[in-house]
């Protein structure tokens, strides 16, 4: 199939715009891969201290018959549901490189917190930056430069972009990424929503709260709703830096641990005499745009508007929101996974999962399928489902088929709507991304009187009061719309307001025409209400946001692209920025080791240019 000209002017928009970081960084590239390996290059000292802890049969492969070495990067912890089942696939990883004559080691381990555990409390303050923390950790275990190939083991929120981030700093090896898979299926997400809602507005206490949230998130394994975890392994399918069809296989059996073994062949299958594709040439501008696509195609996680802009930066390629706004007009939506919809990531994986909908896109000419990947059979590989036939045979991959549930996934001939699932608002106030694929379509335009809060403690206090809806009441269309500020990367780390979501629903439920508008974050899980998030440039960088005043008019329109108030210009241009309360500036940024990502906060760039605080 002929690649759809949108795709194609999309990517050579962003070949010419990367055009000298994308050549600075190759050269970089080369230059490392074209050097002996670490133990034929390094010093005696240096490679005795590098394998001084391996088992004597290891260091022999090692060194005397120099045998190729792979690092494992581990984001393996126990308070992570979705990282517990990792702590084996070292070993499974090891066993599998002596089979084949090689070794393997664990590099280091990164650090990965969970979003789900610190939502609304100040180490969520610490989220957005625990990605670079993480892709520092990832440099730092491969700076011992003695790897001919890598392995990453990881899933989560910012987890996965983390190590992204630090591997492509070692563009030169081949690098295969593995996940843990989602847990069962529990409560529905869609009660478990309700839930929440009934325990915003006091109908249900904690207990029943906690017994709902308990059977929700249950087990090892991944949360089952479509949020920043699920959506990064969506991508890194997309991008051909799994095994294929590895991403929403459940933990602990026989064809997941299949699987992992699979990983260690793969990389160690990819060699510069033989197929090279290192990470850094994997990771191209064909690639990005394929991620993105695949992105918009399943609705997923808006934090992928930051994630995958730092990400593409790393591998010296320049993305901007103007090119997924670009891409969204013409990527039609193929599933429809909570909070899109009712079905659950374990649904998804049983109607076709990533394959089904890879096919789908590549077949109509929405994917580049001329893209190296860690397979040598390419991107094509990842639209089969793998299947464990028997211990003599290994693993088996099948056709996919047609849908096998339509409510969940279709194919691009009848699509869940004709674009994307994100858009891209501008206006004066600024630029901002919405996620418009789970929100009702008569709420795609709220026009609205502003509430304007400093922090989303504020706007928590003024709906339990019943302030906000004194304030729907009075508005003669029955709408409003919330601004919290001092909300992004340098105010105070750019925190998710996963905890907004229920009082604004329930609002919304009894009939208001409500809207968020932050400079912060919401939730891979943002759904039902309209919310205009990211806003560019944020207050805490004299943003337009910092001019909002109580009682302003904001028109949030989806269908049209923007994010206006309704202030005319003569007095908006001159009306004065404020600036952040100083009880609010003195509080951020302290306590719960906030201190220490001081200077994060302080270089931190724009959520377009990635929040990125080592450019």
């Amino acid at each position: 199939m002929k690649l759809h000209p949108k795709i194609d002017a999309v990517t050579q928009r962003i070949a010419r715009r990367s055009a000298d970081t994308r050549s600075a960084y190759l050269a970089r590239l080369d230059a490392m891969a074209n050097r002996a390996p670490g133990a034929q290059r390094m010093g005696c000292a240096n490679v005795a201290h590098a394998f001084a802890g391996m088992p004597g049969n290891d260091k022999f492969k090692v060194v005397a018959e120099r045998g190729r070495n792979i690092g494992i990067v581990t984001a393996y912890n126990d308070m992570l549901s979705a990282h517990t089942p990792m702590q084996t696939y070292p070993d499974l990883i090891k066993t599998v490189a002596r089979q084949l004559g090689a070794t393997a080691q664990v590099a280091g381990g990164v650090p990965a917190m969970c979003d789900g555990v610190t939502q609304g409390t100040p180490a969520m303050e610490l989220s957005l930056f625990s990605r670079d923390v993480i892709a520092m950790a990832t440099a730092v275990s491969l700076s011992h430069d003695m790897f001919d190939g890598a392995v990453m083991l990881g899933v989560c929120d910012k987890i996965v972009p983390g190590l992204l981030i630090g591997a492509l700093q070692f563009g030169h090896l081949p690098t295969v990424f593995v996940p843990a898979g989602p847990m069962p299926s529990g409560l529905s997400n869609g009660d478990k929503a309700k839930v929440r809602e009934q325990a915003a507005q006091g109908l249900v206490g904690r207990e029943a709260l906690l017994d709902a949230e308990s059977r929700a998130y249950h087990a090892p394994g991944t949360c089952t709703f479509y949020g920043t975890a699920n959506s990064n392994q969506m991508l890194l399918e997309a991008m051909g830096l799994h095994v294929p069809g590895t991403a929403f296989v459940a933990p602990g059996g026989a064809l997941r641990d299949e699987l992992t073994r699979e990983a260690a062949r793969t990389v160690l299958d990819i060699t510069q005499d033989k197929r090279f594709a290192p990470i850094g040439r994997v990771v191209d501008e064909r690639c990005i745009v394929n991620a993105m696509v695949a992105l918009l195609a399943t609705g997923g996680s808006t934090n992928h508007l930051i994630h995958w802009v730092a990400v593409a930066r790393a591998a010296g390629i320049v993305i901007d929101w103007d090119d997924f706004a670009a891409l969204s007009e013409v990527v039609p939506l193929l599933s429809r996974v909570y909070p899109n919809g009712s079905a659950d990531v374990n649904q998804f994986q049983t109607a076709g999962g990533p394959g089904y909908v890879i096919r789908e896109l590549l077949d109509a000419g929405f994917m580049h399928e001329d893209v190296l990947t860690v397979r040598a059979g390419g991107i094509r590989e990842y639209t089969r489902i793998p299947a464990l036939a028997d211990a003599a045979k290994g693993l088996t991959w099948n056709d996919i088929g047609a849908s096998r549930d339509e409510n969940v996934v279709r194919p691009v001939s009848q699509p869940f709507s004709a674009t994307g699932g994100l858009k891209l608002l501008q206006g004066n106030l600024g630029r901002s991304v919405i996620k418009v694929s789970a929100v009702p379509e008569d709420r795609h335009l709220v026009q609205g009187p502003v509430r304007v809060f400093d922090a989303q403690e504020a706007l928590l206090e003024a709906f339990k009061s019943g302030e906000l809806d004194r304030a729907c009441e009075q508005d003669a269309n029955a709408s409003l719309i919330c601004v919290v500020r001092w909300q992004g990367p340098q105010a105070n780390g750019m925190p998710e307001l996963h905890k907004l979501t229920p009082p604004l629903a329930v609002l919304q439920g009894k009939g208001y025409k409500v809207a968020l508008v932050t400079d912060g974050r919401m939730s891979g899980a943002s759904g039902k209400v309209p919310a205009a998030i990211h806003v560019s440039p944020e207050a805490a960088m004299g943003g337009p946001l910092a001019k909002v005043r109580d009682g302003d008019v904001i028109r949030l329109d989806a269908v049209a692209g923007t994010l206006t108030v309704l202030v005319e210009e003569s007095e908006w241009t001159v009306r004065p920025v404020a600036t952040m309360p100083e009880a609010l500036r003195a509080a951020n940024g302290i306590g719960m080791g906030r201190e220490l990502f001081s200077g994060m906060r302080r270089n931190a760039i724009t959520a377009e240019e990635g929040a990125c605080s080592w450019l």
